[in-house]
């Protein structure tokens, strides 16, 4: 016998609730009760979805980053471009700058949440750029003998220590030189 069928309601007033704490709290204030109180959906159905706070937190990060971020326009440069700042603009825009040390610090702690993590919100966005990468070695913009796996580690890196460090700024200008120095390592 099939679950009960999820609603999209709940899901968006638990997602905008959380995000409402995680900037008016942090990361390490957030609770599930003022999450349910925000919402006003009650703890039970929001532990029916997601089986902790930090379970909570992964589907924030997933919502705000989004999962398919790389456009495939036919010019790489612009499509990368355009992922990138809009992974900026989360980053920067957002509390993300302020939840995601803390997130990575317990995935450095939790595999099974570690492996969540990655299922949500880090393979999806990696397969995303994978997808315009190899539509740009189609086209001939992108030597079909590059080292994928550590392309796709460069492409945002600068970017994610920015966030997690916070020592310089996150902006266009970092875009700019991040595709840059992509677009010249895969030609």
């Amino acid at each position: 016998m099939p679950g009960r069928a999820r609603e999209d309601r709940i899901d968006t007033a638990v997602l905008a609730a959380t995000r409402e704490v995680l900037d008016d709290n942090g990361y390490a204030d957030l609770s599930i009760g003022e999450v349910a109180t925000r919402s006003g959906i009650h703890r039970p159905a929001i532990y029916r979805r997601w089986p902790s706070k930090r379970h909570l937190v992964v589907a924030v990060v997933a919502d705000a980053l989004g999962v398919r971020p790389t456009p495939d326009t036919g010019d790489l440069r612009a499509d990368l471009t355009v992922a990138l700042r809009d992974l900026v603009a989360a980053l920067r825009d957002t509390s993300l700058d302020r939840v995601l040390p803390a997130l990575v610090a317990d995935l450095a702690n939790d595999p099974e949440l570690r492996a969540h993590f990655l299922a949500t919100v880090f393979e999806p966005r990696r397969a995303s750029t994978a997808a315009a990468l190899r539509a740009g070695m189609a086209r001939g913009e992108v030597d079909p003998d590059i080292d994928l796996d550590f392309v796709l580690d460069v492409v945002a890196a600068p970017i994610y220590f920015r966030a997690l460090f916070g020592h310089l700024p996150l902006d266009d200008a970092l875009v700019d030189s991040s595709v840059e120095a992509v677009v010249r390592l895969v030609q």
